[in-house]
């Protein structure tokens, strides 16, 4: 093996490294905030760890993890963590397929909402406008959590999700 083939391999962070990472940010801080997300990351790269994933796919986390420049030296903030976990579960989607639990449920109730309001004001404008907003709403709530828990639970049979 050539020499950087030997640093990069040192550079890339694990994911026990990570784990190892978030779990002493953990132990350092009080915040309530900070705490749980942290905590979110710990249980999202155990269930990576845990999972049915290739040596190659685990090393491309590796390096995406890397990419996130989670050791830096400087003082990160809750926010920073907050956007890079979302941005780490976008790139496990958009690359692998996988989500986390409720994923689609959550999906499906927002856009179900959504459009629930449009329908309310449109189709149901004969009613009193309150109304059929509310009705809209509630049909396109129960209609987006019904298809989001069909979606979670294919996803769920499939292996593609996480904890």
């Amino acid at each position: 093996m050539s020499l950087a083939t030997n640093q990069e391999k040192i550079k890339i962070m694990t994911l026990q490294n990570a784990v190892n990472h978030f779990k002493n940010l953990e132990a350092k801080t009080t915040k309530k905030s900070e705490i749980k997300i942290y905590q979110k990351f710990i249980q999202l790269l155990y269930s990576l760890g845990n999972s049915a994933l290739s040596e190659s796919e685990i090393q491309s986390i590796e390096k995406q993890l890397d990419g996130l420049d989670l050791n830096s030296t400087s003082t990160k903030n809750k926010n920073y963590f907050l956007r890079t976990y979302k941005l780490f579960q976008k790139y496990l989607k958009d690359t692998f397929s996988l989500t986390t639990k409720g994923y689609y449920t959550n999906l499906g109730i927002g856009l179900g909402s959504s459009f629930g309001i449009i329908f309310g004001i449109v189709v149901l404008s004969n009613l009193e406008r309150s109304l059929g907003i509310s009705l809209g709403i509630a049909l396109g709530m129960l209609i987006g959590l019904v298809i989001g828990r069909n979606l979670d639970s294919q996803a769920k049979a499939a292996g593609k999700m996480l904890f």
